[in-house]
């Protein structure tokens, strides 16, 4: 099957459940017109910078959390250097692969940090020099707001969290009270995506939910904990989807999508040789794209392409003309 025919064949999965919604007051969103693209979130979202700590961001780390208007400006994106081995999908997405993000056609600002949890008062922190979602936020409301444009009819702000928060608490013994667990993650997330809003970050915001990472070769041979994984994963999904209903009605000043990764990753792995790919259960740290990991907890470059155009049809969807 021609790959754009695959893809066509999951819309209807995308469009249902965790999927964007219109309202009678709708504001204006249209992907053609997006100049600014933000991004908030992990590994699976960061990309490297030449100002960013080697492995882990764009700019900065907990070490070194400021920067100057001179920095970030200058900072250039490293090509081909994600947690895909490759670029990932907000490259794809955006065509900002390489050099200046000013230089783009869609300028693409991206603070996520690879393993970054949503709050370190929730769960301990992956290193010592991790920027957890809540002060991504801070470090983009403290020293890039400023800096840099964010017109509300051609700003996107693109928000996936919570890969690491169901996988690094599912063996966490101090957490006694899972569903209270989950809101206070919430309370933490939608503060930082108030915090962002108050603070001007405007326009169009995505919401990714958390994909199967239970089907991960991590997890292959785990029973146990993919069915652990899988219950923390849905119990996540759900107070997401909730939280993002509440957003969107508190605030009809702003255009709200959604995007459920769950949901397109299990169609792929299940429908895998329809994309091209010959393996789904384990890995393989190079560039054949008939494997769907790169390693034991991160798609290939082949994916990333995929899930940017699944994405980008939706948000086209969404476009008002």
């Amino acid at each position: 099957m021609h790959l754009l025919s695959a893809i066509a064949t999951l819309l209807p999965l995308i469009t249902q459940g965790f999927a964007s919604v219109t309202t009678a007051r709708q504001p204006h969103f249209n992907w053609h017109e997006t100049r600014y693209v933000y991004a908030f979130g992990d590994s699976y979202t960061y990309i490297q910078g030449t100002e960013g700590r080697t492995n882990f961001s764009f700019i900065g780390d907990a070490f070194n959390f400021s920067f100057t208007p001179r920095e970030l400006l200058s900072n250039e994106i490293v090509p081909k250097f994600t947690s895909s081995d490759g670029s990932n999908w907000i490259e794809f997405l955006t065509g900002c692969m390489s050099g200046r993000p000013s230089r783009c056609r869609r300028q693409l600002w991206n603070f996520a940090f690879a393993g970054a949890d949503i709050d370190s008062n929730l769960l301990p922190l992956h290193h010592d020099y991790t920027i957890p979602l809540t002060d991504e936020v801070k470090q983009w409301a403290t020293y890039a707001a400023d800096i840099l444009p964010r017109p509300a009819r051609e700003t996107l702000t693109a928000w996936w969290i919570g890969i690491n928060d169901t996988g690094d608490s599912f063996g966490n013994t101090t957490i006694t009270d899972r569903d209270a667990f989950w809101d206070a993650e919430m309370d933490s997330y939608f503060g930082a995506v108030e915090k962002a809003y108050s603070r001007g970050l405007r326009g169009t915001y995505l919401f990714i939910n958390v994909p199967p990472g239970h089907r991960a070769p991590a997890r292959v041979n785990d029973p146990t904990g993919q069915a652990l994984l899988k219950q923390n994963i849905n119990q996540y999904n759900s107070k997401l989807a909730k939280r993002v209903q509440q957003f969107r009605a508190k605030h009809q000043d702003m255009t709200v999508l959604t995007f459920d990764s769950y949901t397109w990753f299990n169609g792929v792995l299940d429908n895998a040789s329809r994309y091209g790919f010959k393996n789904t259960t384990g890995f393989c740290q190079c560039k054949d794209p008939s494997f769907f990991w790169f390693n034991s907890g991160h798609p290939t470059e082949h994916v990333h392409k995929l899930l940017a155009q699944a994405i980008e049809a939706q948000l086209l969807k969404a476009s008002h003309h």
